[in-house]
């Protein structure tokens, strides 16, 4: 089922959400849901807070740009290990609709989490995969890629972002 995304400044985008207890069918179900929803608003990453479910689950597919790894994945009460290097990218949010910005990542991360099975996993992503999964686990802590922006930066996004909402109530 395709579900609303949240969208920016809704509450739930700003608080760190719940670990998950037990990965079961009620999980397995919002995981599927969350896939539905990224596919249909064409993203390529998506965190359970960004459908207003304030779980630490993340679902990411970068195989619809044709330029970055394939990846596709569900990871549950993430976390990273360890980062190596940096890397700026220009980033979007399906939870800030057609706002782009540039925000500075480690290039790589090793990352543990369970799987949609409840499995303990580890992952080494670099590159557009480690760039999708930073921000993804910046939503599953509350915090926007316009979090990672210095003062000024985030002042002219916000300017831009309500220019752009402005566009779309019309």
């Amino acid at each position: 089922m395709v579900r609303k995304i949240v969208t920016y400044p809704a509450e739930i985008l700003t608080k760190p959400t719940q670990e998950v207890d037990i990965v079961d069918k009620e999980v397995r179900n919002l995981i599927k849901d969350m896939f539905e929803t990224m596919y249909d608003a064409e993203g390529v990453g998506l965190a359970a807070n960004q459908i207003g479910v304030p779980l630490k689950v993340m679902v990411i597919d970068t195989s619809p740009k044709e330029d970055a790894p394939p990846l596709k994945v569900v990871l549950i009460n993430p976390r990273i290990v360890e980062k190596e290097g940096k890397i700026k990218y220009k980033e979007g949010c399906l939870s800030f609709p057609g706002l782009q910005v540039e925000v500075e990542r480690a290039k790589k991360v090793r990352v543990e989490a369970l799987n949609e099975h409840g499995e303990p996993t580890e992952l080494t992503l670099e590159g557009f995969p480690a760039i999708v999964f930073q921000h993804e686990m910046d939503h599953l802590e509350g915090i926007t890629f316009i979090d990672r922006l210095k003062a000024w930066r985030r002042r002219i996004a916000l300017e831009k972002y309500k220019k752009i909402l402005k566009e779309l109530e019309k």
